[in-house]
C-alpha cells in the first residue's frame, strides 16, 4: 500500500515536471521570437525595452487582488484555464499589426502569468509530500536550467524552418500541452471557498491583505528572510538590465563573445542544478540559501570588476552555478514556512512588492549609468547585493537554529 502511494506521488511529480518543462521551453521561444517580431516591426530598441517593463507592470495591476482569488479556487483548474488563456492570447499575436494592441495582448499574457506563478507554487506544495520536496525542487531547477539551454536552441531551429511568427504558434501549442498535462494531475482541493455568485470585492481584498500583514508581523523572521531573498533577486534584475551595455561598451566584447558569455551562464545553471539534484536531500535548507546567495553575489562582484572575457566568464559561471542552490533552498523554505491556506495571498502580495522594487531599482540604476561610469554603478549594485546576502545568511542561520532546521 505504501509502495503504491509512493509510486503515485512520483507519477504525479513526473507529470508536473513534464508540464513545467514544456512551458519553460515555450517561455524561451516566446521571449526570443517576440523580441525579434517587435524589433522587426519598429526597428526600435526602446520598443523591445517596453516588453520587459510590461511584466512587472502587469504584476502591479494583478497581484493586489489575485491572491484572494487563488486561495479560494481550485489551483489545478485555475492553472489549466490560465495555460489555455495564454495559449489563445499568444496565438493572436501573429495576426496583430498594431504595436499598441501587441503590447496590450502581451500585457494580458503577463497578467495571466502573474496569477499562474503563485497558484502553481501552492498546488506544487499541496501535491508534493514534505519528504519529497527537496528532490522535486532540485529536479525542477534542473529542468528549468535545461529550458535555459534548450529553449533558445529550439527557437533558433524554428527560425531556420519558418519564422518568428511560426515560433509564436509553437509556443501557443506548448501552453496547450502544459494545460493538458495538468489535466492529468489530481485535484488536491475537493472544495473551494468561493460560494456560488460570490464576487471578489474590495472588502474581501482588504480583509485578505490584513491576513497577510498579520501573518507577516507574527512571523517576522520568516518574512524578513523572504523579503531579503527578494531584494537579492531585485538587485540581480537591475544589474542585468545593464549587462549587454557593460559587456559591449566596458569589456569591449563582440556579439559572438557576448553570446558565448550567456552560454557559459547557461552551463553554470545546468551544472549547479545537476549537482543540487544529486545532493539535495543531504544539504539543509539554511545551507542551500546561505551558500547559494553568498556565492551568487560573489560571482556578480567578480563579473563587475573584470577587465577580460575570462574573468567575466568565471564570474558568470559562479553566479549561475550557485543560483541553482539559492533558488532550491528558497523554494523549500517557502513551502515549509508559509501555510498553503494563505500561500496564494502571501506570494501575490510579496511579488507585488518585488515588482515595485524591480521597476524603481532598474530606473535608478539606468539613470545612474547615464551620469556615472557604468562599471562604478554595477560594482555598487553588486556590493549592495553582497551586503543583503550577508544579512540573509545571518537571518537564515537564526531561523535554522530556532526551528531546528540546521
Amino acid at each position: 500500500m505504501k509502495i503504491n502511494r509512493t509510486l503515485m506521488h512520483w507519477k504525479n511529480s513526473l507529470l508536473l515536471l513534464l508540464g513545467i518543462g514544456i512551458s519553460n521551453v515555450g517561455d524561451w521561444i516566446y521571449l526570443i521570437a517576440l523580441n525579434l517580431i517587435v524589433l522587426d516591426m519598429t526597428h526600435s530598441p526602446l520598443a523591445v525595452t517596453v516588453l520587459y517593463i510590461l511584466k512587472p507592470a502587469a504584476t502591479l495591476l494583478t497581484n493586489f487582488w489575485s491572491g484572494s482569488l487563488i486561495d479560494r479556487l481550485s489551483k489545478r483548474k485555475l492553472m489549466i484555464v490560465l495555460d489555455l488563456l495564454r495559449a489563445g492570447l499568444i496565438a493572436l499575436l501573429p495576426s496583430i499589426s498594431s504595436m499598441f494592441f501587441i503590447f496590450l495582448v502581451v500585457f494580458m499574457i503577463n497578467m495571466a502569468s502573474s496569477m499562474f506563478n503563485p497558484a502553481s507554487m501552492t498546488y506544487i506544495t499541496k501535491l508534493t509530500p514534505p519528504n519529497q520536496r527537496k528532490r522535486f525542487n532540485s529536479l525542477r531547477g534542473l529542468i528549468e536550467s535545461g529550458g535555459f539551454l534548450i529553449g533558445p536552441a529550439i527557437a533558433g531551429l524554428l527560425f531556420l524552418i519558418g519564422s518568428p511568427m511560426f515560433a509564436i504558434y509553437i509556443n501557443a501549442l506548448s501552453f496547450v500541452l502544459s494545460g493538458l498535462v495538468t489535466l492529468l494531475l489530481p485535484d488536491v482541493e475537493r472544495r473551494t471557498r468561493v460560494a456560488f455568485g460570490e464576487k471578489i470585492s474590495l472588502k474581501m481584498i482588504k480583509m485578505d491583505w490584513r491576513v497577510v500583514i498579520q501573518f507577516s508581523l507574527k512571523n517576522s523572521l520568516i518574512m524578513t528572510i523572504y523579503f531579503l531573498f527578494s531584494c537579492i533577486m531585485v538587485m540581480s534584475a537591475a544589474v542585468d538590465s545593464l549587462e549587454a551595455t557593460f559587456a559591449k561598451s566596458v569589456l569591449d566584447l563582440s556579439n559572438t563573445s557576448y553570446g558565448f558569455l550567456v552560454s557559459i551562464a547557461g552551463a553554470g545553471i545546468a551544472s549547479g542544478a545537476l549537482i543540487n539534484s544529486i545532493f539535495a536531500r543531504k544539504i539543509s535548507i539554511s545551507i542551500l540559501i546561505q551558500i547559494g546567495s553568498l556565492f551568487f553575489s560573489f560571482g556578480y562582484i567578480l563579473y563587475s570588476v573584470s577587465h577580460s572575457f575570462s574573468v567575466a566568464a568565471t564570474g558568470f559561471f559562479i553566479l549561475s552555478f550557485f543560483l541553482a542552490f539559492a533558488n532550491s533552498g528558497f523554494l523549500n523554505f517557502y513551502q515549509k514556512s508559509i501555510p498553503t491556506q494563505i500561500m496564494g495571498r502571501v506570494g501575490s502580495l510579496y511579488d507585488l512588492i518585488e515588482a515595485v522594487l524591480v521597476i524603481v531599482t532598474t530606473i535608478v540604476i539606468g539613470l545612474a549609468a547615464e551620469y556615472l561610469s557604468i562599471r562604478v554603478v554595477i560594482i555598487t549594485g553588486t556590493i549592495i547585493m553582497l551586503f543583503v546576502a550577508l544579512l540573509l545568511s545571518l537571518f537564515t542561520r537564526s531561523w535554522a537554529k530556532k526551528s531546528n532546521n540546521e
